[in-house]
């Protein structure tokens, strides 16, 4: 199992949660010395650093894990608005970065291309459902082998739904997590969403996105069957 080292310990609730649901396997740690001390057989897969909780504790982490022997890579930072203009001050210390705060979506996509990049995966590239397919590096998405004409958040609820196949999400939990938490859109947004995507999958396949009554959606079969 691929571990990337997430700093501070414990990480900001939002990073926590962010990386829960991607499906990533993630270890948090408070120090350069702690890292070492929970460094996994295999060495750490990447890591991400909140440089926006704390600056001087997460600079001299990301410091201390590119002095080692092996470099940790990638290295992706989060800052804040007040920290862009020092960034260039900071190249050789981190592979990417993402604004905080940040968007889920983003921090994701920017994770895993920094991951695909350097060659290591935290997980699998692709979610495949039935004829559904889709590819979490190039964001296509298909059915049957005929690709989907999705927009981005499109895409982002069909794959979220897709990775959590029979779960039932309600209408609040799926703004917050595709949308994310700060997004202030109502209810409507996610039914507008799923109305669109079961035109865009057909007659054929529009079932798989299914509708539970007062309570939201599910992607294909509960683990009971319906």
């Amino acid at each position: 199992m691929e571990l990337i080292a997430v700093f501070p310990d414990p990480p900001p609730p939002d990073l926590a949660r962010t990386l829960d649901l991607a499906g990533y396997h993630w270890k948090a740690v408070a120090t350069a010395d702690d890292a070492v001390r929970n460094e996994p057989q295999g060495g750490w897969a990447g890591a991400v650093v909140s440089c926006a909780a704390d600056p001087d504790g997460g600079w001299a982490l990301c410091r201390a894990l590119r002095r080692r022997d092996t470099p940790v890579n990638p290295l992706v930072v989060l800052v804040n608005g007040g920290q862009l203009a020092d960034l260039q001050l900071r190249d050789e210390l981190f592979d990417d970065f993402c604004l905080a705060p940040f968007h889920p979506a983003e921090l994701e996509a920017r994770l895993r291309h920094s991951l695909l990049r350097d060659g290591s995966a935290a997980r699998e590239e692709m979610v495949e459902y039935g004829g559904l397919a889709l590819n979490l590096e190039t964001y296509q998405a298909s059915i049957d082998g005929q690709p989907l004409d999705l927009t981005y958040m499109e895409y982002e609820l069909l794959k979220f739904l897709a990775q959590n196949p029979g779960r039932v999400f309600t209408r609040e939990i799926l703004l917050s997590r595709v949308w994310g938490y700060e997004y202030y859109g109502g209810a409507r947004t996610v039914d507008l969403h799923n109305r669109r995507l079961r035109a865009k999958l057909g007659e054929e396949h529009a079932n798989l996105i299914q509708t539970v009554r007062s309570v939201g959606y599910r992607f294909g079969q509960s683990r009971w069957g319906t």
